[in-house]
């Protein structure tokens, strides 16, 4: 046999956490058996929480009147108004000439961070964070360093392992606000904290993603670039989670830019989306209809949403072996492993757990090597039904 042909490190050290564990669970459903999904944050694989109808025929619209060629590079203009609408209310001025249109927040990252980085640059991401974080800037010659959030304090910012940790090699500094894996929001004081560290480091930008900011259950989000005078920040958010159609694949990236500092990363950034042609028409046009349509609808997800949450909750504190900080937003619990006797065994105790009760969960430290570890995420976005046999399992497995 010929010697194969070799991989590019770029693409061979790429790891993500969320579907790498499916591959074990796939051969256990090929093998007959059952598994309970926790692991990916997809509303549209659970029953209950539907993409809204008229976002549905406004895409099924677009399908019918042909309207499905390719569109702007940065975006469909009515879409981009009603971006810009959207982020006005929460507090800063945005154009429309501010947003550009994604293949989801993960196409945002990959322009930004080709845009951004060289080698050596370092990428400041939350410990624990969402995994492209902490794969895509190696692409590019950088890497990503973490800051601490507190585990005993419901995940709070670190701001001092923050500030010992700036650099002239820091480019972007990053917020997922709420927080994927933890579920905690930060705080005005947090946020102002934060920009004001920023603040020191003329070549630093921050990155506010922001992808969850519809299902926050304590009333306390805050858009980051609201509070910023002088602080570049990027503003991430999209369909996915909040408008319950994470297939679709749109998002986008809102720039605010006070002092104009960004304008030659800015003209890369739009090179890069003009080669890459366009995000999907029709799509946009769903999208649309969710950003100019009635939100009542929002309502009844979020409360069905904080409802399993909190039987998850519950459920936790019954069981011994387990614990979990409350989550003020999103759809995830970090739950910690109070009797694992090494931190580092998460992902063997997910697999084990997996192969004994068939139950799929991700390992803390697929999230963060340091400060994710001896933990496990889980969704709460199955019926209650379905929650309460995967806890069963669970249960039966930390017996055993």
């Amino acid at each position: 046999m010929s010697e194969p042909v070799k991989v590019s490190n770029r693409a061979s050290s790429i790891e993500y956490a969320i579907r790498d564990v499916v591959v074990p669970a796939i051969e256990l459903e090929n093998q007959g058996h059952d598994i309970i999904r926790l692991n990916i944050g997809d509303p549209l694989a659970y029953e209950g929480l539907p993409t809204p109808v008229h976002m549905i025929e406004k895409y099924k619209n677009a399908l019918d009147r042909q309207d499905n060629g390719y569109g702007p590079s940065y975006g469909l203009d009515e879409l981009r108004e009603a971006i810009s609408q959207s982020e006005l209310s929460k507090g800063w001025n945005c154009s429309p000439d501010d947003v550009y249109v994604t293949h989801g927040v993960t196409e945002a990252l990959q322009v930004i961070f080709a845009a951004f980085l060289e080698e050596n640059d370092i990428v400041l991401a939350p410990g624990p964070h969402y995994p492209p974080y902490m794969a895509y800037p190696q692409m590019y010659g950088a890497k990503t360093v973490e800051y601490r959030l507190k585990s005993s304090e419901e995940w709070k910012i670190d701001l001092d392992d923050i500030s010992d940790k700036m650099n002239d090699s820091v480019k972007l500094l990053v917020l997922i606000n709420p927080n994927n894996p933890t579920g905690n929001i930060a705080t005005e004081s947090e946020i102002d904290k934060l920009i004001n560290i920023a603040e020191k480091w003329p070549n630093c930008t921050i990155i506010a993603d922001e992808i969850y900011d519809g299902l926050d259950f304590s009333d306390n989000f805050i858009s980051v670039a609201s509070r910023s005078k002088s602080v570049p920040i990027i503003t991430l958010n999209g369909v996915s989670k909040v408008y319950f159609a994470p297939g679709w694949r749109i998002g986008y990236m809102a720039w605010h830019d006070p002092n104009n500092r960004l304008r030659l990363v800015r003209d890369g950034v739009e090179r890069i989306l003009r080669s890459r042609l366009c995000a999907s028409t029709p799509a946009q046009y769903g999208y649309l209809a969710g950003l100019r349509e009635s939100k009542d609808w929002l309502d009844k997800h979020r409360k069905l949403t904080e409802e399993r949450m909190n039987f998850c909750l519950k459920r936790i504190e019954e069981i011994d072996g387990l614990s979990c900080e409350s989550p003020k937003g999103a759809f995830y619990l970090f739950v910690k492993l109070t009797n694992l006797e090494d931190q580092r065994d998460d992902k063997k105790w997910v697999l084990d757990l997996l192969h004994q009760e068939h139950v799929l969960v991700v390992h803390g430290s697929g999230f963060s090597p340091e400060f994710g570890s001896g933990h496990f995420r889980m969704v709460c976005l199955p019926p209650i039904p379905v929650l309460e046999e995967a806890f069963q399992r669970i249960e039966r497995f930390l017996s055993s």
